[in-house]
């Protein structure tokens, strides 16, 4: 990690100052190069989000959403809870 950060201050990504209340602790922070970088990409994103939910209405929109964070929490589930939600379909309980 330290390397990268050392890159990305060699490239005027970040900064690094030491913490007021502690010295030995630095805290990263982000330049106004990588701030307009961000609000670059932001601004590309936001496009190609809009151009692919062309003609989705916003219920639609919000099922979407909704079916993509049931997906993600599902894949984040650890391997114990994943066996036993497949364990529990197997036997036909809903849990």
């Amino acid at each position: 990690m330290s390397r990268q950060l050392d890159r990305m201050e060699a490239g005027g990504w970040v900064v690094r100052r030491s913490a007021a209340e502690d010295r030995r602790v630095r805290l990263v922070y982000p330049t106004e190069q990588s701030r307009r970088a961000y609000a670059t990409i932001k601004a590309m994103a936001r496009d190609v989000y809009e151009e692919a939910l062309t003609g989705v209405d916003e219920a639609g929109r919000r099922a979407l959403i909704e079916g993509l964070e049931k997906m993600v929490e599902n894949l984040g589930a650890d391997e114990a809870c994943k066996g036993e939600r497949a364990k529990s379909k197997s036997e036909g309980v809903d849990r």
